[in-house]
């Protein structure tokens, strides 16, 4: 413990930074721009400084140059192989942030950052541990393909003094937790200065106090990310840990953060000269960043309504969770505890704002971010196909009135950034053969069809080359895990000869929670042995992965798993790697042969891992749950199951995993040790070949942020500059008539409808509709009068159908309209429609911009 005196010495710190040889000073610059982390060149560049020391440090660069020997950087400055590396390198990043990319070359220059992402984690790589898991990786390569593809895109997120915890395994398997702080110093980070030379800082509003945070730039290639940390001597100790840890604490530790995050972080844009139009959240965790912009506006006389309007019509949300129960939540009390001070600020009462974060006629419970953030948004998506579907149904209640299929929220499914992922030697086999700029050309069908020009043996080396680096890696790791857990010297010794470099390999490596299902293979622990024993066709499993430190369930799973690996006639064959991180999980996707993934269907969003074996030449045995759905072709890998629901989920587990079972023993193995005489599995290479073809286009974040800024970015800043035109006047005007719309739509009512003929009609035959309606006091251009036609189900119920607008025949004298249209039946069978009204609007974002809707309740 510290003494009096110690406590009350007055420390001077700071910094040192190594001395480097002149001819080397730009080390230190590559060393400050993460574009270094997916570019082989310049990973070569630090390595060959000191290989060992390179894996020692994790990879960081920055300390790397603070603990290399000055003799190995004189050695350097005097290799002129070294030399022609070093300004190659360098030559190579100046142009690769000068040169225009693919959004110069569409959309035209801007000035500054115009879309700011916001994210409570960014996983860029594991040197900068500051990311838990997929949310985190996506995010990261989400940064890196805007970089690439020249977005003009800012990032925003939190500096953790000690990130996601490390994650080790008592001798009885169970899961520990440990959390060293990071050194920021020696990480690839700068803290800007502003024109004093003083830190650039923000102050936040806290219940009796403001807390202050520095900000910390990243940079990511040509992407800014701003990173804010609390832990700085103007804050009490209690504050210092809001930038603490990720995901730790309780719900009010959880409710700081998020107000760091969300108003924090719109401040630290401001305050570094940042303005961005646009506004991305990911996930709901930044969704009080709405407040904050909303608050700002009234501070400049903007009334609420206005305020709200322009918020709505310049925010993107993206969720990422298909579950009810995976949204932050916050109890009434906390939200009266951080925001009452805000109710008159913004304009509006108590209720009002919990409205905001609540379900449609609900009146007391919790303040749900996900609901906060579709509120604030005009723009929502899902992270696959099928998690559109779920997160239509998942929010359907804000939209009650509504078909489901009808309710807002699209979907643009996840990627992988390509470079980030892929190892070096397919990375030069593919410049082979698709051309050395691939990597800028990889959504085009075109460049993946040279993939069948690769020579079988060139591809099957390649991937075995890394295989056999994966099992060296392996073996490292192991021996590592169990010397630090205690193990007897013969077991750590033994951990030299597990595995083999040769055989099947299958990757299996997540989040350990319950519904990813990380046993389901242990279900038939007999079978299972008899699979990874067979002498003719053996089989070898890595596991990784961590449980929340909350997870008994999922720290259960671990720890059966690690149990199974224990019996001796298997251990050479299934290894668990401890402290699952992005380096970890570069070397399992790069080097196995199969990547396994069995969730519970439909709880995976999305799910990237997957996809990142794809460039690799690994292929896929997966649930058809999230990208795999959309994925997935008998020649691109296998299917457990044909995607089925079930309302049993141990009937469901039983089922699908004897399901994997037979997949392994009928097809998997048998194709991958079927030779042909020259020793080569053919079969399996042309099943990497056309996985490869399929998959690359579509699933990287080069598809994934183009169709980002096509569909969402660039149509939003496009509205937002002709509504703000003017003193934004024609946001107030957009404002005002929806106000009025909602004023009079409560007397809004369709009086009668009928349709000629109604009795049995033949395919193609027309029906004439008509419909009588009170607009009570709005106009015929304040509305759309739509007729909802579709197929009857078996409950005598229209669940699905297609909208199309009526038109207006006349205004009869009670000032009642009516309206009529023909619709002409393609199909037969049952068929039904009703009429309904909705809102009007040009400037509207969406058609249920509004979220009105008046149907017909009955014939006239």
């Amino acid at each position: 413990m510290a003494t009096t005196a110690e406590m009350n010495r007055t420390l001077l710190t700071f910094n040192i930074i190594p001395r480097l040889p002149e001819k080397l000073v730009g080390l230190r610059d590559l060393a400050l721009n993460l574009h270094w982390c997916w570019n082989h060149d310049t990973i070569d560049l630090f390595r060959r400084l000191d290989r060992n020391l390179w894996d020692e440090v994790g990879r960081n660069p920055i300390r790397m140059l603070g603990e290399i020997s000055q003799k190995k950087l004189n050695e350097a400055a005097v290799d002129e192989g070294y030399l022609l590396l070093y300004e190659r390198t360098r030559n190579a990043l100046r142009s690769y942030l000068t040169e225009a990319k693919w959004y110069e070359k569409k959309f035209g220059v801007t000035e500054g950052p115009q879309f700011a992402y916001f994210s409570a984690e960014f996983g860029l790589t594991e040197s900068l541990p500051i990311y838990s898991g997929g949310l985190g990786i996506l995010a990261g390569d989400h940064l890196k393909s805007a970089s690439d593809m020249g977005i003009p895109l800012v990032g925003v997120g939190l500096l953790y003094q000690q990130g996601y915890f490390h994650q080790y395994l008592n001798p009885d398997g169970w899961q520990q937790e440990s959390y060293p702080n990071n050194d920021f110093y020696q990480l690839p980070l700068e803290p800007p200065h502003g024109p004093d030379g003083r830190w650039i800082k923000i102050e936040v509003e806290y219940p009796g106090r403001t807390v202050t945070a520095r900000v910390v730039v990243a940079n990511v290639g040509r992407v800014t990310l701003l990173l804010l940390d609390t832990n700085i001597p103007e804050n009490s100790p209690e504050d210092r840990d809001i930038t603490d840890q990720l995901y730790g604490g309780d719900k009010e530790m959880r409710i700081k953060q998020e107000i760091l995050l969300g108003m924090g972080g719109v401040r630290a844009l401001h305050a570094m000269g940042f303005h961005p139009t646009i506004y991305h959240m990911n996930e709901g965790h930044s969704g009080f960043l709405a407040l904050e912009r909303i608050l700002t506006m009234r501070r400049q006389g903007v009334t609420f309504a206005d305020a709200a309007e322009a918020v709505r019509h310049s925010t993107i949300f993206t969720t990422h969770t298909p579950v009810a129960a995976g949204i932050d939540q916050f109890p009434e009390s906390l939200v009266e505890k951080y925001f009452s001070y805000l109710y008159g600020p913004l304009g509006i009462t108590k209720q009002e704002f919990l409205s905001l974060g609540r379900w449609q006629g609900q009146f007391d419970g919790e303040f749900n971010m996900a609901l906060l953030c579709l509120r604030m948004s005009t723009r929502a998506n899902g992270v696959s196909e099928l998690h559109g579907q779920v997160s239509r149904k998942l929010f359907h209640n804000i939209w009650s009135e509504l078909p489901v299929d009808e309710v807002p929220i699209g979907h643009i499914t996840n990627g992988v950034h390509a470079p980030s992922w892929i190892s070096r030697d397919m990375h030069e086999l593919l410049g082979r053969y698709l051309g050395l700029d691939w990597q800028n050309k990889q959504t085009e069908e075109d460049t993946w069809h040279a993939v069948h020009e690769i020579p079988d043996e060139e591809l099957w080396r390649t991937h075995e080359r890394r295989r056999e680096r994966l099992v060296a890696y392996a073996r490292r790791r192991l021996r590592t895990q169990l010397d630090r857990r205690g193990a007897p010297k013969s077991e750590i010794e033994a951990a030299r000869e597990v595995l083999d470099g040769s055989i099947l390999t299958i990757g299996f490596a997540r989040r350990f929670a319950t519904y990813k299902r990380g046993d389901l293979l242990l279900h038939d622990p007999d079978r299972l042995k008899r699979i990874l024993t067979n002498r003719d066709r053996p089989v070898q499993f890595i596991f990784a992965g961590k449980a929340h430190p909350a997870d008994v369930e999922g720290k259960e799973l671990i720890k059966r798993i690690v149990h199974f690996t224990r019996d001796l006639d298997i251990r050479r064959r299934f290894v668990f790697l401890e402290d699952y991180d992005m380096g970890v999980a570069r070397y399992m996707v790069q080097g196995v042969d199969v990547w396994l993934n069995n969730p519970r269907r439909p709880y995976e969003a999305s799910g990237t891992s997957g996809m990142k074996v794809v460039f690799n030449g690994g292929i896929n045995l997966s649930i058809l749950d999230g990208w795999w759905v959309e994925g997935y072709q008998p020649d691109t890998g296998w299917a457990i199951g044909a995607g089925e629901d079930y309302d049993d989920s141990a009937y469901q587990d039983y089922v699908e995993s004897r399901a994997l079972y037979d997949l392994l023993e009928k097809d998997v193995i048998p194709l991958f040790y079927h030779r042909t005489n020259d020793g080569l599995p053919r079969d399996w290479v042309n099943k990497m070949k056309h996985s490869m073809q399929t998959l690359g286009r579509m699933f990287n974040t080069n598809r994934m942020v183009r169709d980002y800024t096509e569909k969402y970015y660039q149509p939003a800043w496009e509205h937002m500059a002709k509504l703000s035109a003017n003193g934004m006047a024609e946001l107030r005007s957009l404002s005002q008539w929806k106000q009025r719309v909602r004023r009079q739509w409560d007397g809004v009512s369709i009086l009668k409808i009928s349709a000629d003929p109604t009795i049995e009609l033949i395919v193609d035959d027309p029906i004439s509709i008509s419909a009588r309606v009170n607009l009570n006091g709005l106009t015929p251009e304040d509305v759309a009068i739509e007729v909802f036609f579709g197929a009857v189900n078996t409950d005598g119920k229209l669940h699905q159908g297609e909208a199309m607008s009526m038109g207006l025949e006349s205004k009869l004298p009670d000032n009642t309209y009516l309206y009529r249209s023909v619709l002409t039946c393609t199909q037969s069978g049952r068929h039904g429609f009703s009429v309904r009204v909705v809102p009007s609007h040009p400037e509207l974002a969406h058609r249920h911009d509004c979220n009105l809707v008046r149907w017909a309740k009955a014939m006239g």
